[in-house]
């Protein structure tokens, strides 16, 4: 481990303190422009996310109906009832995506899945970049809102599902993320600047309680407007 994902593992609990657990739960409301553009405002606010911490496992209840959940694995999304029966399935879900442009329209099961690969990447960060095949670097550091926040350049492998296989995040003075750089695969490598904000600790474990995600250009530089996606999240629990 290179000294600053060791910083920045050490700012958010510490690894032995991550791997005491194997879920987190929490609610979030989801907005900003992209949903709208796919014509699916709304769908998920006031939601409760639960992932597997060590593993690519995470699911959306309510989804679509009251009485109804998403469930996501990498291959595979299900709509289920709360007693585990499966509604209504898609196997190979990022397959969805081939042949669509920034207009298309959205279904639910495209709306699972673009939520669940990007929120279990954010909430198993940074110590997710420790998991087995990961491969990180520190490149230059950037300049932003004052400080200089350190950059750690991410090689995700195969196995997992996320927006794109190399990510940036940078990191302040204190070791906690600022922001964290992508494109995003599923929509023709629309480029996404990842704000993180309003820190609190849970369970001993730091987490952002709110992001903010923009478009960034050609300078690496934020672009204001649209706000793309904003995340609230309350109530991270760790078991």
């Amino acid at each position: 481990m290179n000294d600053l994902l060791a910083l920045a593992i050490k700012a958010h609990g510490g690894l032995e303190r991550w791997n005491s657990f194997t879920r987190l739960k929490t609610t979030l409301s989801v907005d900003g422009a992209i949903w709208h553009l796919k014509q699916q405002p709304g769908l998920l606010t006031d939601k409760i996310f639960e992932i597997q911490t060590h593993a690519e496992h995470l699911t959306i209840t309510p989804f679509i109906a009251a009485n109804l959940r998403s469930v996501f694995v990498p291959e595979r999304l299900t709509l289920e009832t709360l007693d585990g029966e499966v509604v209504e399935s898609r196997d190979d879900p990022e397959e969805a995506f081939a042949g669509q442009t920034i207009e298309s329209p959205w279904d639910k099961f495209h709306v699972a899945y673009f939520a669940s690969e990007a929120l279990w990447t954010y909430l198993t960060s940074p110590f997710l970049y420790t998991y087995p095949g990961f491969e990180t670097e520190e490149i230059e550091p950037w300049h932003e809102n004052g400080e200089v926040w350190r950059r750690l350049k991410v090689t995700f492998p195969d196995y997992i599902a996320s927006h794109t296989e190399t990510q940036v995040t940078h990191f302040g003075p204190d070791g906690l993320m600022r922001r964290h750089d992508y494109t995003v695969d599923i929509l023709g490598g629309a480029t996404g600047a990842n704000y993180t904000t309003d820190y609190q600790e849970f369970q001993g474990i730091m987490m952002p309680t709110t992001r903010r995600i923009y478009a960034y250009d050609e300078a690496m530089q934020k672009v204001l407007e649209p706000l793309l996606v904003s995340l609230d999240f309350s109530g991270l629990t760790f078991s």
